[in-house]
């Protein structure tokens, strides 16, 4: 009963903001005739009026939409990229946010993009850990070892889903410190500001809820070892 209960808070944890933040996109993405550009046109505009200079928007299917710090790319959902809807014009400019936290060589996105790196080295170094442990104990017959090498692996793994944590600031700034100000300036109506603030808080928990993600690798790995 404690491994179900254990099993459904970690559902819980990494599927709820998930679903919380799609059902919120999902009700502001209809197409609105006022608004007067594209997610992606939008995007490209601010870039220009803040003068970004070597960033660019693009349209892609490959993961959420994010910017690219590497390649100092906007990437766009088709659907936020080509529509004129509040998620379209909200997720974009918080997008834009980060491209400006880059511009302004903001230490806590530089952090972030470095706790990122950390957190796929950790969890890779995580998973080898597991698999080697099963051969460990074959080999050497120590509990000790096993036990050594699962708590290893157990940490890693969980911790580098947590570190994500640490970015929330980071996405929090592009949504309330970057984007919200901008959009409030003519960009949307002031009666539709509740539910960009609401579109905002969506977009700066998705980078963190997809990263939990992580956590049910503990998960399977703890199911696999109690077989």
């Amino acid at each position: 009963m404690s491994l179900l209960l254990l099993f459904a808070v970690v559902l819980l944890i990494v599927f709820l903001p998930q679903w919380w933040a799609k059902k919120v996109f999902a009700k502001h993405s209809q197409p609105q005739d006022h608004i007067q550009g594209t997610g992606g046109e939008l995007a490209e505009h601010l870039i220009e009026r803040f003068e970004i200079e070597g960033v660019t928007v693009e349209e892609t299917e490959e993961g959420n939409d994010h910017y690219d710090p590497e390649s100092k790319t906007v990437k766009l959902s088709p659907k936020n990229y080509r529509d004129k809807s509040l998620t379209a014009v909200a997720v974009a400019t918080h997008e834009v946010g980060h491209a400006i936290q880059h511009h302004n060589n903001e230490a806590k996105l530089a952090l972030r993009s470095r706790l990122v790196k950390v957190s796929v080295k950790l969890e890779k170094f995580g998973s080898i850990m597991m698999m080697v442990m099963p051969v460990v104990l074959v080999l050497t017959r120590s509990p000790a070892a096993g036990a050594l090498l699962f708590a290893t692996g157990f940490l890693t793994i969980a911790g580098s889903s947590l570190i994500h944590l640490v970015t929330l600031p980071v996405e929090w700034d592009a949504s309330f410190g970057k984007a919200l100000p901008i959009l409030k300036e003519g960009y949307v109506r002031e009666e539709e500001f509740q539910a960009v603030d609401q579109i905002l808080k969506a977009a700066a928990f998705t980078y963190v809820a997809a990263s939990l993600m992580g956590l049910l690798n503990v998960w399977r790995w703890i199911a696999l070892l109690r077989r």
